[in-house]
C-alpha cells in the first residue's frame, strides 16, 4: 500500500511539473532564430519635385526600383496572459536591403542600399491545450518601421539620372503585422517554432542631389514611393520559464 501511494505521489508531482512548465498563463519565454525577409516589392516612377528650390512635378516614365531578399538573426520575448493568449516582442539585427533599378533603370543594376529596423509587438492566440506538444497559433500586431544607412551606391546612376552626388532619406511609419505559426515542445522547457508574417509596408524615398548645370550648381529633389510588403519567415528555438 505504501509503495502504491509513493508511486502515485511521484506521478502526481510529475504531472504538476509538466503543467508548471507548459505554455500556460504566467509562462515567460525567450527565443532566437533565423529571419528571412522576402519583399514583394514595386515602386512608383521617379518624380522630380523641385529644381533650384522651384517646385516641379516631372515624372520619369518607366522608372522604378525593387529590393532583394535579406536574412538576419531574430530574438523574441513573450508572456502568456492566459493559457491561450500571449503577448510577444520581436526584434532582429537590422537586415541590409539592396535596391535595384527596374524599367529604364534596370541597366544600372544595384543602385542603393539601406538597413531596416522593425521592432514588433504581437498578440497571439494559441490553439490546443497548454500541455500539448504541438500548438498552432494566429497573431496580429504592430511594427515600428524605419531605415538607416540609406545611400545611393551606384556612381553611374548618380551621374546620369540624378545628375550629381545624392543623399537619401526615408519615411518612418507604424504598420500592421499579420502572423501565423506553431511551436513544438521538445522538453518541458525547450521548444522549436516556425512562423510566417506579412507586413503591408511602403516608404517614400526622398533624394536630394547637387546637380552641375550650365548655370551653376543646383539642388534637385526627387522622390519615389517604394512598396516592400515583405513576407517574413522565422525559424527559431526557444526556452520557456
Amino acid at each position: 500500500m505504501k509503495l502504491k501511494q509513493a508511486v502515485m505521489g511521484v506521478a502526481a508531482l510529475a504531472c504538476m511539473s509538466t503543467a508548471a512548465h507548459a505554455q500556460s498563463a504566467g509562462s515567460i519565454y525567450l527565443s532566437t532564430g533565423w529571419f528571412h525577409l522576402a519583399p514583394q516589392s514595386s515602386s512608383d516612377p521617379l518624380t522630380v519635385t523641385s529644381i533650384g528650390g522651384s517646385p516641379t512635378n516631372i515624372t520619369e516614365p518607366n522608372t522604378g526600383a525593387s529590393l532583394d531578399s535579406a536574412d538576419t538573426i531574430g530574438f523574441t520575448a513573450g508572456y502568456f496572459v492566459t493559457d491561450h493568449i500571449a503577448t510577444e516582442f520581436v526584434i532582429g539585427v537590422p537586415p541590409n536591403f539592396n535596391l535595384y533599378g527596374t524599367g529604364n533603370l534596370a541597366q544600372f543594376g544595384k543602385i542603393g542600399q539601406a538597413k531596416q529596423w522593425s521592432p514588433t509587438l504581437l498578440f497571439k492566440y494559441y490553439f490546443n491545450a497548454p500541455t500539448a506538444t504541438f500548438r498552432p497559433y494566429l497573431g496580429v500586431g504592430v511594427s515600428r518601421i524605419w531605415f538607416t544607412g540609406e545611400e545611393i551606391t551606384n556612381s553611374a546612376f548618380q551621374a546620369n539620372v540624378l545628375h550629381g552626388p545624392t543623399s537619401v532619406s526615408t519615411d518612418s511609419s507604424w504598420e500592421p503585422v499579420f502572423n501565423a505559426g506553431f511551436t513544438y515542445n521538445i522538453t518541458q522547457h525547450w521548444y522549436a517554432g516556425v512562423s510566417i508574417s506579412y507586413l503591408p509596408l511602403s516608404t517614400t524615398a526622398k533624394l536630394t542631389s547637387q546637380a552641375t548645370t550650365p548655370v551653376g550648381p543646383l539642388t534637385v529633389t526627387s522622390q519615389t514611393k517604394i512598396k516592400l510588403n515583405p513576407i517574413v519567415t522565422y525559424v527559431n528555438i526557444g526556452y520557456r520559464f
